[in-house]
């Protein structure tokens, strides 16, 4: 870690819940606590994911108050297991007591409710009276449902903050927790660090370490980062106040090497580089899926305002789909068979003959865990994308289970279709 990283006010998070635990959900709180941390100037030294046990609970919760900031999600119901709360207070050494105008906010809340539900309010009120408990001296950052979210100042201008665990409630009180004047004061003694942010695809993760060692490697104010995500590696710099001339140095350098594969600076996925792309020449896209079941255009139009380019798509799973709805040829599939090199180009060019479209892309694979065969193995995928300017297929045998083999399918589709309208909009120029 940078000498700088560790001047900035330290933060800890702590996501509680054993269903996380257990691996029954994936944890979203943690990391989006993590980025608003260093989006704020502190320094996100951990993130802890405890169950509902309150021994072990109350353990990590203490191992965390030598952070300037803790920033803990989940517990907060009206539960038995809700123990969040009382293990906080139990942490600090500070007493419980009911907050009477909390109580009742959440009575009026829980009122409804119960009306809403016919069901007789006396059911809510115990719940009603443990959400309003809070440790002595702890601010109410108001509620989300019936949860409310806390912050405990403490000496030395350290905050403990606790939040509901459903990601909307949490990201919806959080702001509220940066208003608190405690709060504001403690980012006040930090300036929040830049970060640059740079996406690459068709290069391998070494290769772009290598370009890093290369450059001289990170230092001196900047922290680089490097992640290989579904074939896209994605480099970030986190940039101390007063390191700007470092940063733009180490990035001249460590991209030169780069430049074919470098794609984006922004956090914008390859989507909406196509969607973009499309736009910029008026361009309609249409999809034609077989292994990927339609994730293509479920990912395109994600994008809000996507209707403008995307068409819409043909989930051509069985080959009696492929010859009716894109005029796949039945001879070729009987020579080449669904999964080829012949029948994506067909499929391609099918969708953009059927739906009217300038621009198709196909995808046609085997993505397990059945199905493969010695000539045609699991994780064997034909990608093709058909334009006004030419067309680009490609060939892979690609690495993971059913999941994996199916999304890195898609990356590889939609950038198949980037790579074409970049190469025509650069012979264009």
């Amino acid at each position: 870690m940078l000498a700088r990283a560790r001047e900035r006010p330290r933060a800890v998070v702590v996501v509680t819940g054993s269903e996380l635990v257990r691996g029954e959900r994936t944890d979203l709180n943690g990391p989006f606590l993590a980025r608003e941390a260093l989006k704020h100037g502190l320094e996100p030294a951990r993130i802890a994911i405890v169950g509902d046990d309150p021994a072990e609970l109350e353990a990590t919760l203490r191992d965390a108050l030598d952070a300037d900031a803790v920033l803990v999600s989940g517990g907060l119901g009206p539960t038995h297991d809700d123990r969040t709360v009382e293990m906080v207070a139990r942490a600090l050494g500070l007493e419980l007591v009911v907050d009477p105008d909390l109580e009742a906010q959440i009575e009026a809340v829980s009122r409804a409710a119960a009306e809403r539900m016919r069901r007789d309010y006396a059911q809510f009120a115990p719940g009603v009276t443990k959400q309003a408990t809070k440790p002595v001296g702890a601010l109410s950052l108001g509620l989300a449902g019936t949860a409310p979210g806390l912050l405990i100042p403490r000496e030395g201008g350290r905050v403990v903050v606790v939040l509901p665990g459903p990601p909307g409630e949490l990201q919806r009180l959080w702001p509220n927790a940066l208003q608190v004047e405690a709060f504001r004061e403690l980012l006040a003694r930090t300036r929040a660090p830049g970060r640059r942010v740079f996406r690459l695809f068709g290069v391998s993760e070494s290769a772009v370490a290598r370009a890093l060692a290369d450059a001289g490697g990170d230092g001196d104010g900047v922290e680089a980062t490097i992640c290989a995500r579904d074939f896209e590696i994605h480099v970030d710099f986190v940039v101390d106040p007063g390191a700007e001339a470092r940063a733009d140095e180490l990035e001249a350098s460590f991209f030169a090497p780069l430049q074919e594969w470098l794609y984006g600076r922004d956090e914008r996925g390859v989507e909406e580089h196509v969607l973009e792309l499309c736009r910029a020449r008026g361009l309609k896209l249409a999809t034609a899926e077989s292994c990927t079941g339609g994730l293509v255009a479920a990912r395109l139009t994600s994008i809000p305002g996507s209707s403008d380019v995307v068409l819409g798509g043909v989930v051509a799973y069985a080959n009696e789909v492929k010859e009716r709805e894109l005029g796949v040829p039945a001879a070729l599939l009987v020579e080449h068979g669904a999964v080829s090199a012949e029948v994506a180009e067909a499929m391609a060019r099918g969708a953009r003959e059927r739906l009217h479209a300038d621009v198709a892309v196909s995808v046609t694979g085997i993505a397990g865990p059945d199905g493969g065969s010695e000539e045609k193995p699991v994780g064997l995928v034909y990608c093709h994308v058909s334009g006004p300017d030419g067309e680009l297929g490609r060939e892979l045998t690609l690495p993971g289970d059913r999941g994996a083999i199916r999304a890195r399918s898609v990356v590889i589709a939609l950038h198949l279709v980037r790579t074409l309208l970049t190469r025509s909009h650069d012979q264009a120029v």
